[in-house]
């Protein structure tokens, strides 16, 4: 494990190079004890796959006394919890209208179309991290038949609610913003909620399962999320 000064206001913390299901449970654990007994000028701790970045308010502190409190923090025990993490159900339709690359990627994996969605739906994935843009979750637990790279020349914009995988992940665009996954269907669920506190549905440690509809029960969803 290590710590380091990321930026003029910012402290990264190391947890490993590999993600693991026990690193995650770590970086949650470590952040949930940062909320419970911040430190002078905390701000926000932003967990990632391996890391969690820790903010803080440089008229109120230095980075010395931020990784001191971090260090003493990381080695004691705390009974601070992590979020235990709530399992959510997310419709995705996969009709070619809202799977612009489903087909191509099928060919592409040598399966057949039903064969990828049979597959993107079976797992029970782990809201790993948010990001890149805000409330856009990394999941992790796709099958590795599933496994393809991004497009090389990312799309301009790409609708909210799109679902598609990159690499080892799948993962839901919660608002129209450019990016280079693979899209392979659409949820009409809204995961950006502005006005909320949090503003992101799902949070790190949730685990999310996906089931397929029809365009019509898309239709109908989409009348009654607000």
């Amino acid at each position: 494990m290590k710590i380091y000064p990321f930026g003029d206001a910012a402290l990264v913390i190391e947890f490993g190079k590999e993600t693991s299901p026990e690193i995650r449970q770590r970086i949650r654990a470590v952040m949930a004890q940062l909320q419970a007994s911040p430190f002078r000028g905390f701000i926000e701790a932003i967990p990632a796959l391996t890391k969690l970045t820790v903010l803080y308010d440089l008229q109120q502190t230095t980075y010395p006394e931020a990784e001191m409190h971090v260090s003493k923090l990381l080695k004691m025990s705390s009974a601070a919890k992590p979020h235990a993490g709530r399992t959510i159900e997310i419709p995705v339709c996969y009709a070619e209208a809202f799977a612009p690359d489903l087909k191509a990627l099928a060919a592409y994996l040598k399966l057949s179309v039903q064969d990828v969605i049979d597959l993107h739906t079976q797992p029970l994935y782990e809201v790993a991290m948010i990001g890149f843009v805000p409330a856009f979750p990394y999941l992790v637990g796709l099958s590795e038949k599933l496994y393809a790279p991004r497009h090389a020349a990312p799309r301009l914009a790409v609708p909210a609610g799109s679902v598609g995988v990159a690499g080892k992940q799948t993962g839901i665009y919660p608002f129209e913003t450019p990016g280079g996954w693979q899209l392979i269907g659409r949820t009409p669920i809204k995961l950006f909620r502005p006005d909320a506190e949090p503003p992101s549905v799902l949070q790190s440690g949730d685990r999310v399962k996906f089931y397929p509809i029809s365009e019509r029960e898309f239709a109908e969803y989409a009348q009654r999320v607000p």
